[in-house]
C-alpha cells in the first residue's frame, strides 16, 4: 500500500516568525520567491559556565555574592585603610584561602564540562557537497547542509528526512537520550524526495523549507517543503514524523539523507536543557540566619564598646594623666578630634571582634560536602553487579538534604519496575492460554467454531502491531538470539508490550516473520507461511487508546483487527463473550498485569471502499487533520466482535516494595507519577506496597469529574478526609488514605476555569487532601506535569524537602525541580541531570536512611560547633576591654588570632563531620523510624542554636574570670615574678583550645585511630607551635612580645592547676545536661542504643 503522509500545519496563519531554509544552499528558481539568506547559529553545543577570559571576574563576582565572603572583604579593606589593633593578614589570609579553594573546585568542574562539549563538537559528520561526501566536524555544520547518517550513528542536529535506504522512505530511530524511550520509532521521508538515494541525486534536489522558529516541544513541528521540478513547485506539509532530532540514533536502516534545519543551541535537545537552578540546602539557609544573628551581636558589641570608650574618656583623670596636663585650647581641639574619630573607633572594635563570624566555616563545609560525597560513590552495597554501575554524585552541595526528605516522587516504568515486558497469558472466549503450561498451543476447545476463533485471535495478534523484524546477530552491541551457531530473528518496536505479545504468540505456535512489499507473513502451527496484504494501519494514540489494521487474506477476505485498552474496546463490541473476558481482564488488572483486548470485524469490499475514502480525505486535510482523522477512526472502529484479551507483566524491581515500606516508616510520603493507565498503575502500587489492602482509595479522575463537577468532587474528598481526621483524633484508630488523580484532572486543578468563581482555592483544597493521604498515584501524566506537581508541593506553606526519582528523559524536568535520578535502561539523560544517581530503586533506602542521616547529623554538629568555638574565642576579648580602658588592646597574639580557626581547631571538626557515626549503620537500616528524629531540620532549630551560644558564653566567662582571679595572686611564679598581659592572654587561649577540642571529643561516638591521631595531634601541634613561636627571636617580626611567654607560663605550678580546673569547670555543665536529658527525655535513637 502506498500511504501518503501529510501533516496538518497547525496555526499556519498565526505564525509570527518563521524561517526559510534553502536545501544545499541553492537559490530558488527566478520568479518563485525572493532569495533572502538568513543567518543561523553554528552547530556548537555549550554547557560550560565560564570561558578562559571571564573565569576570574565572573567567579569572584559569584563568590562575593555570599554574605560571609563579602563581609570579610570589607573587614580586610578596613584593616588596610585604618590603623587597627590587628594585622590585615589575620582576616586576609583565611579569606584568600577560602576563595582560592572554591575557585579551584568550580574551575575544575567547568573544565570537565568544556571537555565534554569539545568531544561532541568535534565529532565527524558526513555532508553532501557538489555531489560528493565530505567529512567535517560537527560544529562546522550549517543550516541547509544535506547530511548523510549511517546506521547506529546519532543525528548531529535537527534534520528533515529527505530519503532513506528503504524503498518505502521510512527509517527507524531510538530516542532514548531525549525522552527516555528505548523503543524504535518510525519516521517518514518527504514524499517527493524519497526516491533520491545517491549523493548525486540528493545534490540535485532543488527545494526550500519554511518552518517555525525553534521551540522546545519535542513532539511538535510545523512546516512545509516546496520542491521545484522544472517550472513547477509542489508544496507538501511537514510534521513531527519528518523531523529527526539531535541526540536520537538511527536503527535498522542502512543510511539516510536529511537536511539540517535547527543547529547548535537552537536544536530541540538544547532548548530542553532546563538550566540548573542553584539549589540551596536547608542547612545553608540556617547557617545564613545564624550568621545574621552573630553579625547583630558583633555590631552591638562594637557599639557598646565605642560608647563605653567615650564614657571612660569623659573622666579627665583617665584621659589626662596627672603628669601631662593639657591647656584649655588643647582640650577644645581634643574634643573635636574625638568626636570625629567615632567611626574610626567603631570600625576598630568591629575588626577586633570580627572573629566571631567564622570565615573558615564555609571552606570546612565545602570540603566536608566534597569529600563526604565520595562515601556514596565508594559504597559497595550501592553497586549494581549486573550493570557494573556505582552510585554517582553530580552535586555535593545537597548531601545533608538526603536526611531531610519529606516527599518522594517516583516514576513507575523503569524506576519501580524493570521495564522488561513478559507475556503471561491470553484468554480466548473465556479459555485461558499460558505459554509454559499449554505447550505449542494445545487446543482446549474441541469444537470447530472454538478452534477457528482461537486461530483468528492468534492471527489478530500476529498482524495488529507495528513490530519490525531484525535478522542480524547484534543490536546495540549485544548478541541476541544466537542459537546453535546460526542467527535467528528478533523483534523491535516502539512499544515493549507489542514485542511481548508477538513473542507470546510465537511460543503459542504462530510466528510473525516479516513485512515485505506490503505483505505480512506469518508461520502457523503447521509450519505453513500465510500471507496477508496490509492495507491500512490506524495508528495508536493516547486519546483513543487502541490501534487497528486492515488486512486482506489470500482468500480475498477483508478483516479489521483492533486491539486496545478494555475501556476503549468494550463499548465498541456488539458480540462475543464479553462478561467472561471482562471478568478475566479485571482479575489480571488487580494482579498488576497490563491488559489489552482484541476484537475484529469483517469488511465487505463496499465497506472497505468507504473506509479508504474516509481515511484519504482526513489524511489530505491541511486544517484540523488530527480531529478529522480521529472522527474517521471512530466511524471505522465500530460493530466489533470480541475475540479475547492478553496479559503482560512488567515486573517490579527487586526489593522495590521493601524500599517503599521503609520510606513510609521513615515518615516520607511517596507519590508515584506515571504516564500509564490508572488500572495498571494502581495494581503496581498495590504490588509495591504503596497502597495496602486496608488503604481507602480516593479517586480524583476524569471519569468522576464527568459525573459531577470538579468543585463538588474536591469538596466531597476534602470532607471525607477532614471528617476522618476529627474521628481518628477522638478514637485513636487511623485509616490510611490513598489518592488517585489523572493528568487531565490535575490540569483542571492547576489551571481552573476562569468562569468558576470558587476556583481560586482549588490548589489549596487539593494540597489539603494530599497532605492527609499516605500515598498518592498520579497517572496519565505529561513530563511537564510531573515537574508542576513537585513545584506545587515545594511551594506549599510547610516548604517540604522533595526528592524525585526517575530513569528517563521524560523525568528530567521533575528531577531538576527536586533531587535524585536513577540509572535506567532508557538513556542517560536522567542521570546527567540529577544531583545523585543510583543504579536501582532499592539503593534509595540506604542512601536516605543511612547516608542522608549521617550527613545531616555531621553537618549540623559542624555548624553549631563552629559558632560555639568562635563565641568561646572572642567573648573573652570583649570582657578584656572592660579591664584595659576600651583601648582595642587584643587579648591574644596575632599568630593565635590567625591560626585558631585555620589550624588549631579545624581538622578535628572536619574529620568528625566526615566519619562520625552516632549509631550503627545496620540499626539505621533495620529501624527506619529513626529518620524521623532528624526530620524538619530538627538539629538546627533556634533553641539548640541558643543553647550552643549560651554554652559558648558560659565557657568564655569561666576561662576569662577564672584566669583573672588566679592572676590576682601576684606571686604567681615560684621566683616571685609577675605575669604580664600576654601571659594572661596565652593562659586563656590555652584553656580555650583544650576546652573546645575536648568538647568535640565528648560528642564523638565513633572512635577510630584517625580520630585519636587528629584530636590529640592538633593539641600537640598547638603546644609545639607555642613553644617554637615563643622560644625563638623571629627576625621578621617588629615586636618580640611573645618571647619566652609560653615557657614561663608552663614553668608555674598554679598555671597548670588553673588550666586543668578551668577546662573541667567549662565542660561540666554540658556533660550534666547530656546525662539529665538522656535519662528524662531520650530520643528514639538514644532509646535504640540502650
Amino acid at each position: 500500500s502506498n500511504r501518503v503522509l501529510l501533516v496538518q500545519c497547525a496555526g499556519e496563519e498565526n505564525w509570527v516568525d518563521s524561517r526559510t531554509i534553502y536545501i544545499g544552499h541553492k537559490e530558488p528558481p527566478p520568479g518563485t520567491e525572493a532569495f533572502i539568506q538568513q543567518r543561523f547559529p553554528d552547530n556548537r553545543i555549550v554547557s560550560s559556565k565560564y570561558t578562559f577570559w571571564n573565569f576570574i571576574p565572573k567567579n569572584l563576582f559569584e563568590q562575593f555574592r555570599r554574605v560571609a565572603n563579602f563581609y570579610f572583604l570589607i573587614i580586610f579593606l578596613v584593616q588596610l585603610i585604618i590603623d587597627t589593633p590587628t594585622s590585615p593578614i589575620t582576616s586576609g589570609l583565611p579569606l584568600f584561602f577560602v576563595i582560592t579553594v572554591t575557585a579551584i573546585k568550580q574551575g575544575y568542574e567547568d573544565w570537565l564540562r568544556h571537555k565534554a562539549d569539545n568531544a561532541v563538537n568535534r565529532c565527524p559528520v558526513h555532508v553532501v557537497q557538489h555531489g560528493k561526501i565530505v567529512r567535517k566536524q560537527s560544529r562546522k555544520l550549517r543550516v541547509g547542509d544535506v547530511v548523510l547518517v549511517k546506521e547506529d550513528e546519532s543525528f548531529p542536529c535537527d534534520l528533515v528526512l529527505l530519503s532513506t535506504s528503504r524503498d518505502d522512505g521510512t527509517c527507524y530511530v531510538t530516542t532514548a537520550s531525549l525522552d527516555g524511550e528505548s523503543s524504535h520509532k518510525t519516521y517518514y521521508a518527504v514524499q517527493d524526495t524519497k526516491a533520491y538515494n545517491t549523493e548525486k541525486e540528493v545534490d540535485a534536489i532543488h527545494a526550500t523549507i519554511e518552518c517555525e522558529q525553534p521551540q522546545p516541544d519535542l513532539y511538535k513541528f510545523v512546516g512545509r517543503i516546496n520542491v521545484y521540478m522544472g517550472n513547477e513547485s509542489v508544496a507538501r506539509p511537514l510534521g513531527s514524523e519528518n523531523l529527526l532530532l539531535r541526540g536520537a540514533t538511527l536503527k535498522n536502516t542502512s543510511y539516510i539523507y536529511a537536511v539540517a534545519i535547527y543547529s547548535g543551541m537552537e536544536t530541540k535537545m538544547a532548548l530542553n536543557y532546563q538550566s540548573k537552578s542553584q539549589k540551596r540546602s536547608a542547612v545553608e539557609k540556617s547557617m545564613n540566619a545564624y550568621l545574621l544573628v552573630y553579625l547583630c551581636i558583633l555590631i552591638s558589641k562594637a557599639i557598646i564598646n565605642t560608647a563605653l570608650k567615650y564614657v571612660w574618656q569623659a573622666d579627665p583623670n583617665r584621659d589626662e594623666p596627672w603628669y601631662n596636663h593639657r591647656t584649655e585650647t588643647e582640650r577644645q581641639r581634643h574634643v573635636v578630634i574625638r568626636t570625629s574619630l567615632f567611626s574610626h573607633y567603631f570600625l576598630a572594635f568591629m575588626v577586633l571582634f570580627n572573629y566571631i563570624i567564622p570565615v573558615s566555616m564555609y571552606v570546612t563545609v565545602e570540603m566536608q560536602k566534597f569529600l563526604g560525597s565520595y562515601f556514596i560513590m565508594w559504597d559497595d552495597e550501592m553497586m549494581d553487579e549486573e550493570l557494573g554501575e556505582r552510585a554517582v554524585v553530580n552535586t555535593s552541595d545537597l548531601n545533608e538534604e538526603l536526611g531531610q526528605v519529606e516527599y518522594v516522587f517516583t516514576d513507575k516504568t523503569g524506576t519501580l519496575t524493570e521495564n522488561n515486558m513478559e507475556f503471561i497469558e491470553c484468554c480466548v472466549d473465556g479459555h485461558v492460554y499460558v505459554p509454559q503450561v499449554i505447550c505449542n498451543g494445545q487446543v482446549t476447545d474441541t469444537t470447530k467454531e472454538g478452534w477457528e476463533r482461537e486461530e483468528l485471535f492468534f492471527r489478530a495478534l500476529c498482524l495488529c502491531h507495528t513490530v519490525q523484524v531484525k535478522e542480524e546477530e547484534t543490536v546495540d552491541g549485544i548478541k541476541h538470539g544466537i542459537h546453535q551457531g546460526k542467527s535467528t530473528s528478533f523483534y523491535i518496536s516502539s512499544s515493549p508490550d507489542e514485542v511481548a505479545l508477538v513473542e507470546g504468540m510465537k511460543r503459542l505456535g504462530f510466528t510473525y516473520l516479516r513485512l515485505k512489499d506490503g505483505q505480512m507473513e506469518i508461520l502457523n502451527r503447521e509450519d505453513e507461511i500465510e500471507k496477508f496484504e496490509l492495507l491500512e494501519v490506524l495508528t495508536f494514540d493516547s486519546v483513543r487508546r487502541r490501534m487497528s489494521v486492515i488486512v486482506k487474506a489470500n482468500t480475498g477476505e477483508l478483516y479489521l483487527f483492533c486491539k486496545g485498552a478494555d475501556s476503549s474496546i468494550f463499548p465498541r463490541v456488539v458480540s462475543g463473550k464479553v462478561d467472561q473476558i471482562r471478568a478475566r481482564v479485571e482479575q489480571n488488572a488487580v494482579e498488576g498485569l497490563r491488559t489489552l483486548c482484541v476484537a475484529y470485524r469483517h469488511l465487505s469490499p463496499e465497506q472497505y471502499e468507504e473506509v479508504c475514502h474516509l481515511l484519504s480525505d482526513a489524511k489530505l486535510a491541511l486544517q484540523d487533520r488530527d480531529r478529522r482523522l480521529a472522527e474517521a477512526y471512530d466511524l471505522i472502529e465500530k460493530d466489533l466482535i470480541l475475540l479475547g484479551a492478553t496479559a503482560v507483566e512488567d515486573r517490579l524491581q527487586e526489593k522495590a516494595a521493601d524500599t517503599i515500606e521503609s520510606l513510609h516508616k521513615a515518615g516520607m510520603k511517596v507519590w508515584v507519577l506515571t504516564g500509564d493507565k490508572m488500572e495498571t498503575a494502581a495494581a503496581t502500587c498495590y504490588a509495591s506496597k504503596l497502597f495496602r489492602r486496608s488503604t481507602q482509595i480516593l479517586e480524583l479522575t476524569t471519569k468522576r469529574t464527568e459525573e459531577q463537577s470538579l468543585h463538588d468532587v474536591l469538596f466531597d474528598l476534602s470532607r471525607t478526609v477532614l471528617r476522618h481526621m476529627c474521628l481518628s483524633s477522638f478514637s485513636g484508630d487511623c485509616t490510611d488514605y490513598g489518592l488517585i488523580i489523572d493528568g487531565a484532572t490535575l490540569s483542571a486543578v492547576m489551571r481552573p476555569n476562569q468562569d468558576d468563581l470558587n476556583s481560586g482555592n482549588y490548589k489549596e483544597i487539593f494540597l489539603e487532601i494530599c497532605r492527609n493521604c499516605s500515598a498518592v498515584l498520579c497517572c496519565r501524566m505529561a513530563p511537564l506535569q510531573k515537574a508542576q506537581i513537585v513545584k506545587l508541593i515545594k511551594a506549599s506553606k510547610e516548604h517540604p524537602i522533595t526528592l524525585a526519582v526517575g530513569d528517563g528523559a521524560n523525568d528530567v524536568s521533575m528531577i531538576l525541580e527536586a533531587h535524585v535520578g536513577i540509572m535506567g535502561k532508557e538513556g542517560r539523560q536522567a542521570v546527567r541531570n540529577s544531583d545523585y544517581a543510583v543504579p536501582k530503586f532499592k539503593h534509595l533506602k540506604k542512601m536516605l536512611l543511612v547516608h542522608g542521616h549521617y550527613y545531616y547529623i555531621r553537618i549540623s554538629e559542624l555548624v553549631q560547633y563552629f559558632f560555639y568555638k568562635n563565641v568561646c574565642f572572642i567573648f573573652p576579648q570583649f570582657l578584656y576591654q572592660f579591664f584595659c580602658g576600651f583601648s582595642q588592646q587584643p587579648l591574644y597574639d596575632t599568630a593565635y588570632l590567625t591560626l585558631y580557626n585555620i589550624s588549631f581547631t579545624s581538622l578535628p571538626i572536619l574529620l568528625y563531620s566526615l566519619i562520625e557515626q552516632h549509631i550503627n549503620m545496620d540499626i539505621l537500616k533495620k529501624d527506619p523510624t529513626l529518620y524521623r528524629d532528624i526530620s524538619k531540620n530538627s538539629l538546627l532549630r533556634w533553641p539548640i542554636f541558643i543553647y550552643w551560644t549560651i554554652l559558648g558564653v558560659y565557657d568564655a566567662i569561666v576561662m576569662f574570670f577564672g584566669a583573672y582571679f588566679l592572676f590576682d595572686n601576684t606571686t604567681f611564679t615560684s621566683n616571685g615574678q609577675m605575669f604580664g598581659n600576654w601571659t594572661f592572654g596565652t593562659l586563656v587561649f590555652t584553656v580555650l583550645v583544650f576546652t573546645v577540642t575536648f568538647k568535640l571529643a565528648l560528642d564523638t561516638h565513633y572512635w577510630t585511630w584517625i580520630n585519636h591521631f587528629v584530636i590529640w595531634g592538633s593539641l600537640i601541634f598547638f603546644v609545639v607551635f607555642s613553644l617554637l613561636w615563643g622560644g625563638i627571636i623571629w627576625p621578621f617580626l617588629n615586636y618580640q612580645r611573645m618571647y619566652y611567654v609560653f615557657m614561663q607560663m608552663l614553668s608555674s605550678g598554679p598555671a597548670w592547676l588553673s588550666i586543668i580546673l578551668l577546662i573541667t569547670a567549662s565542660l561540666l555543665p554540658d556533660v550534666l545536661k547530656k546525662v539529665i536529658w538522656r535519662s528524662l527525655w531520650p530520643t528514639t535513637t538514644e532509646h535504640t542504643k540502650c
